[in-house]
């Protein structure tokens, strides 16, 4: 439910905080003195369009809050949780307007699109009036109303379910039946195509890995004649390892005479000798990696060849060759066991088809019969609102052969508002105060059931006369025991049986150069007062206030 409603610098309203309960809350006042303003700002907040004129003049922006108390499961929670947001229960919805024209939307201070602000403005409050019946125009809502009001949300879930399964099935038959006709048109290309490739034996990354070990094969053969000399230079018959060698033991016959002078330079040979050594190693070890067998390369020049033959002719880069051939060699499985395939494929699409098929026809028998229920119990309710010569009746039309997610059945509300006249959709054939009484029958019969835990109802009581509008107010009293209605009306007998009175005026400032919106809570003598108000016009006589107190102790009877 709403629990409060603030606005900043909207047309009139320069700064406004309202607080609302549950029950039924009225809104009233002199024409003009910002009703529809209070409206629009409250249809901002829930994602409405926006527009640079509801700034007031002289702000930068406007902004409107509205913050709900939701309970847990509410459908406005799964809105939060498709988008990551948290529910914490309370849900404050907030829009700022730019004087520019720009918007931003936020719900508990996060930023969000408009699109998804919208959408939990549309799960929270649901708003009508004579000329906005949105509830009532997409047939696909009276098919939910129809189904709230039966009980058969779990029914059209699990029909959705099974909807699902039957498209899956359907899919992997249809995707395997042109699978099948593919091959079989290519079928003889196929096999040599699966044949030449799996003789081929294409391995991922082999391209690489063979042009790598082909440059430093053909790398090594032009330095290997180079690495020759320098081990010939080395340790060849040119060595100085034998003179030093010789030079050393010389050297160290003559250390005992002299090891201070002998010692150091024996040292230094023996170690250039070792590092002659070491040198000769990595000679030979050089050698040997780049020494290889010319047979090898060709064998590898010639794998390279092949691969990149076939990538050529199957236009397919080397590395993808592998993939290819796994494909080609399926395509060819799919021809010599696809007929097998095929009607195991065929025998789960026809029983998931009849599982569908069988949910959906339970399901439009009980709407068929749901729908005499609901025609009863709305049409219970017209004679008391004037509407006693209509007719409302629920329309069914079934037609298997265009079936959907939640069956195949179309709903759609119809009414004859008078004898002899040609029944029709309710949207075409009910006048705007018709529809408003319509509406609010419905609302009455559904009570908490495929509705918002808001509801607003602008001016539905305009043109109906005491009888008709204590009728609504009656009604709307009734509603409001299940769910929060809001409502602005000119009907004394609708702001008698309220729970919460909301008074909006305007007041004149900076003296009476300019004049702001606002809203006050009545209390007992003030709310007599208003109702009186409401029933005598600009005079308030004391017959008017007797009467007024007569509706209030009506209402409370």
């Amino acid at each position: 439910m709403l629990a409060r409603l603030s606005i900043r610098d909207i047309v009139l309203i320069e700064r406004l905080d309202i607080e609302f309960s549950r029950g039924l809350a009225v809104l009233t006042g002199e024409t003009g003195a910002g009703k529809s303003i209070l409206l629009d700002a409250f249809a901002l907040a829930l994602g409405g369009r926006g527009d640079a004129t509801l700034v007031r003049h002289g702000a930068e922006q406007g902004q409107v809050t509205a913050t709900f108390d939701v309970p847990k499961g509410h459908p406005a929670a799964a809105i939060l949780l498709e988008n990551g947001l948290e529910d914490t229960g309370e849900m404050i919805l907030r829009r700022v307007q730019l004087a520019d024209g720009r918007t931003r939307a936020f719900i508990n201070d996060q930023s969000i699109s408009v699109q998804t602000l919208k959408a939990l403005g549309s799960a929270l409050v649901e708003i009508h009036g004579q000329h906005d019946e949105r509830a009532l125009v997409d047939a696909s809502t009276h098919r939910r109303l129809l189904d709230a009001f039966s009980g058969l949300e779990k029914d059209v879930a699990a029909l959705e379910t099974l909807w699902e399964a039957r498209r899956e099935a359907s899919r992997a038959l249809d995707e395997h039946r042109a699978g099948m006709e593919r091959a079989a048109r290519e079928a003889d290309y196929l096999r040599h195509a699966s044949d030449e490739l799996k003789q081929l034996a294409p391995k991922d990354g082999e391209e690489t890995a063979l042009a790598s070990r082909r440059t430093v094969m053909m790398q090594g053969e032009k330095i290997a004649s180079d690495l020759r000399e320098a081990q010939e230079a080395v340790s060849g018959n040119q060595s100085p390892v034998a003179a030093l060698s010789a030079a050393v033991r010389r050297l160290e016959r003559r250390a005992a005479n002299s090891p201070a002078l002998v010692e150091p330079a024996v040292k230094a040979i023996d170690t250039a000798i070792n590092a002659l050594e070491e040198a000769d190693q990595h000679l030979a070890a050089a050698l040997a990696a780049a020494d290889f067998d010319p047979a090898e390369l060709e064998r590898i020049e010639e794998r390279l060849f092949a691969l990149r033959a076939a990538s050529r002719k199957y236009s397919t880069p080397v590395d993808g060759l592998a993939a290819l051939a796994t494909k080609y060699a399926a395509d060819v499985a799919l021809i010599d066991a696809g007929a097998d395939q095929l009607k195991k494929l065929e025998e789960a699409a026809n029983a998931a088809d009849k599982r569908y098929g069988a949910a959906a026809a339970k399901l439009s028998a009980a709407r068929v019969k749901s729908a005499d229920k609901l025609n009863k119990s709305v049409n219970a309710e017209l004679a008391p609102l004037k509407l006693e010569r209509a007719k409302f009746t629920t329309q069914v039309d079934s037609d298997p052969a265009s079936p959907g997610p939640q069956g195949y059945d179309r709903v759609e509300f119809w009414v004859q508002t008078n004898p002899g006249t040609r029944p029709g959709p309710l949207m075409k054939v009910a006048s705007g105060g018709e529809l408003s009484r319509f509406l609010l029958a419905l609302k009455v019969v559904l009570s908490d059931r495929g509705s918002a835990p808001t509801l607003v109802f602008d001016e539905i009581d305009t043109g109906v006369g005491g009888a008709v509008a204590d009728a609504i107010g009656a009604r709307l009293a009734r509603l409001a025991s299940k769910v929060q209605v809001m409502a602005v009306t000119h009907a004394p007998q609708v702001a008698a049986r309220a729970d919460q009175h909301l008074l909006i005026s305007k007041d004149a400032l900076d003296k009476g150069k300019r004049v702001a919106t606002r809203v006050n809570a009545l209390a007992a003598d003030h709310r007599r007062e208003e109702i009186a108000r409401m029933l005598a016009g600009a005079e308030i006589t004391a017959e008017a206030r007797a009467a007024a107190e007569r509706l209030l102790k009506a209402a409370t009877a």
